[in-house]
């Protein structure tokens, strides 16, 4: 996408974003999805506060609930910072098979191909709630990297603990059931690790998402989900809530 182009309004029925001049909304509290070390760095340095001081180069957009943001093939020219809301990241295969591979909430960074020379989207982002994101261009986000020694530093912290997070996804897939694949997933999706105190995942997510993030069928998602209702892992308040005594299952052997 060039500057001027706005989100693709023609994949899969997407409206396109609107954007509004850049007056970023105050800074809300970030959620941690990072080991414990990006997540410190994340915490000493605040990216959204830098970000509003760039100048040009930055587009702050609005998006309703299942607009695009990016389409997989779109020309890869900027990256995005998530400020509210959540967003998922999904593949298309050549026979026409989409998988969700990401969840991304507060204060994540996407599209960040575009600074490792990537010429086109590998898979597509879309808003699954509401959301504020930060379109950053490519030269800028350069510049904005050589300009703040804190901001590059949190940065690379925060694509090597997502590197660290894509390892932990292909063993996981390799070598644990669908249950525990299952459990580390709405783990991840609840932030787990804050005091042990359960938080929201998604509202009202599908269980179609969940069986195309584990790599399994519907039904056996169902049949997990009910399973673990039942032992008092999860349960449903509206959105779907989960309890750190998940992690039960993701340690048994």
């Amino acid at each position: 996408m060039s500057p001027a182009r706005q989100p693709s309004g023609s994949a899969g029925g997407r409206k396109a974003a609107r954007s509004t001049p850049i007056s970023s909304p105050p800074p809300t509290q970030r959620r941690a999805i990072a080991p414990r070390a990006a997540s410190a760095k994340r915490r000493a340095f605040d990216p959204q506060a830098f970000l509003a001081t760039i100048g040009e180069g930055r587009k702050f957009l609005r998006l309703e609930k299942k607009q695009g943001i990016f389409a997989q093939g779109d020309p890869a020219d900027a990256v995005f910072y998530l400020e509210t809301g959540k967003v998922k990241l999904t593949v298309v295969s050549k026979t026409g098979k989409e998988a969700t591979i990401g969840i991304l909430a507060e204060g994540d960074f996407f599209g960040e191909g575009a600074l490792a020379g990537q010429a086109l989207r590998m898979g597509s982002a879309t808003a699954i709630t509401d959301c504020a994101v930060l379109r950053i261009d490519k030269q800028a986000m350069m510049e904005a990297l050589h300009r703040k020694h804190e901001f590059s530093d949190m940065f690379v912290a925060y694509l090597l603990a997502r590197n660290i997070r894509y390892e932990e996804d292909l063993a996981d897939q390799l070598f644990n059931s669908s249950e525990k694949r299952l459990a580390r997933v709405l783990l991840l999706l609840a932030h787990f690790g804050k005091e042990g105190k359960p938080e929201e995942v998604v509202p009202k997510i599908s269980q179609e998402m969940l069986a195309e993030m584990v790599g399994t069928t519907r039904s056996r998602v169902s049949f997990f989900m009910n399973r673990f209702r039942k032992l008092g892992f999860i349960k449903y308040n509206g959105g779907l809530q989960v309890h750190s005594s998940l992690l039960n299952i993701v340690l048994h052997d």
